[in-house]
């Protein structure tokens, strides 16, 4: 299959890697010359803009930071919508706000072209093995139409509902996400405060209800002072300003995701933001004044 892929970053490179290993034709473009020029020695061939992807490609697949750029990439100059029609499909892999996935949509509709909003959750690694997990939102017989060129990207991939369901479901995971993290941060500190060895405690409460794929993913590199960014503080910080502002549009209240986002902006004031979420660590570690890092 002929696909267009519009945004090469940490995510977006190696999904559209497993696209070209899977055996589909790639037309691909970013600000990133580096990283187009990385596609292209894989053997996708390179484009301007969305608008040009479009000329070439039915299916065109957005993986970019936030919504403007969704937007940006699909309505705005050089967008596909000047090039697309009603043989023109965009599944957009970006986390951004539900109420922007619905209103793009809506614009690409008056010219036939249809979207899925499909965010992605599982970080590089998962991104690289191409095992992440993809929440749908879309007509379903689009979902149905492109579920096997989605899988060539991920382990899982799951039709949540119509247009916008997609992001409501990333949204979701990123509060029980951040939750976790800070929930794991507290206890290794409390741990370590109250004279307890924290990866003593770690392993004696993992294979209980206490456990989870985020404490087994996260409390190793807590432990080993290791913040290298498999998931950036700046990029939670932006999947929780969406979580607010899709939240107050619909007047529901989510003051522990509030929490998170204040404990994320404590670590950004800090220098932070470029730092894995696990760094939700040290802002435990500076209000207790101790650290949890092993010694050598």
């Amino acid at each position: 299959m002929k696909v267009g892929f519009i945004g090469l970053g940490i995510m977006g490179r190696p999904m559209a890697k497993n696209l070209i290993k899977a055996g589909h034709e790639l037309v691909v473009c970013d600000f990133n010359k580096s990283a187009v020029d990385d596609l292209v020695s894989c053997g996708a061939k390179a484009a301007a803009n969305g608008a040009e992807i479009a000329k070439e490609c039915n299916v065109i697949i957005t993986m970019v930071p936030n919504s403007p750029h969704v937007r940006a990439a699909c309505l705005g100059e050089g967008g596909i919508i000047e090039t697309g029609n009603e043989n023109t499909v965009v599944l957009d892999m970006s986390s951004i706000d539900p109420t922007e996935s619905k209103a793009i949509a809506a614009e690409l509709a008056k010219k036939g072209i249809d979207m899925c909003d499909c965010p992605v959750s599982g970080g590089e690694p998962k991104a690289i093995d191409g095992t992440i997990s993809v929440m749908c939102g879309g007509k379903k017989e689009t979902f149905d139409k492109y579920y096997d060129l989605l899988m060539a990207m991920a382990g899982s991939v799951v039709y949540v509902g119509p247009i916008g369901s997609g992001n409501v479901a990333k949204l979701a995971n990123q509060m029980v996400v951040a939750c976790n993290i800070a929930a794991v941060a507290e206890a290794l500190t409390f741990a370590k405060k109250a004279g307890t060895d924290p990866e003593l405690v770690y392993q004696a409460i993992r294979g209980g209800l206490a456990g989870s794929t985020v404490m087994d993913a996260k409390a190793p590199m807590m432990l080993a002072g290791n913040y290298k960014p498999g998931f950036r503080i700046e990029l939670h910080i932006k999947d929780l300003n969406n979580v607010l502002n899709a939240a107050h549009a619909i007047n529901m209240p989510v003051p522990m995701a509030a929490q998170m986002m204040e404990i994320m902006q404590n670590l950004k004031t800090f220098g932070g933001e470029k730092e894995d979420h696990c760094s939700m660590v040290k802002y435990y570690e500076r209000i207790s004044g101790v650290s949890i890092v092993k010694e050598d």
